[in-house]
């Protein structure tokens, strides 16, 4: 059986070979919405604001009480790389920072360049607000 070596990964040797692609990160605006059954207020605000602190890449989020929004930017070779951990989120710090078990409706992943187009023409995402944990 013979072994190829991806494309899309570096070999280690530090050579530009044939087919190589540097590991460049580049940074990716994420949009991610939950939701499910209503939780108090009080708890969904004090686990979006852990998980804050736990992310920091995390600039906002909006919510109530049975869904929430979440937008931050993460460093990340590719937009896979980038959804995947946008998709990973939620789950994994649903116990460490007590979230409510709703589940992922909504996730948006835009390259840096797309997104201050779109706020340059007027389409960008809704006003924003400080940065922090904000009701709707």
């Amino acid at each position: 059986m013979v072994r190829r070596a991806l494309t899309s990964v570096g070999t280690g040797d530090g050579g530009e070979g044939r087919g190589h692609v540097p590991d460049v990160s580049r940074l990716w605006h994420v949009t991610l919405s939950v939701s499910g059954k209503p939780a108090p207020l009080s708890e969904v605000r004090r686990g979006l604001e852990q998980l804050a602190h736990d992310h920091p890449f995390l600039l906002t989020s909006r919510y109530a009480d049975d869904h929430a929004e979440i937008r931050y930017w993460e460093e990340a070779r590719d937009l896979h790389d980038a959804a995947a951990v946008a998709l990973r989120l939620w789950g994994e710090h649903r116990s460490s920072a007590q979230l409510p078990p709703w589940e992922i409706v909504g996730l948006e992943v835009i390259d840096r360049a797309t997104y201050h187009q779109r706020v340059a023409e007027g389409y960008g995402p809704p006003p924003a607000h400080p940065v922090g944990v904000h009701p709707y």
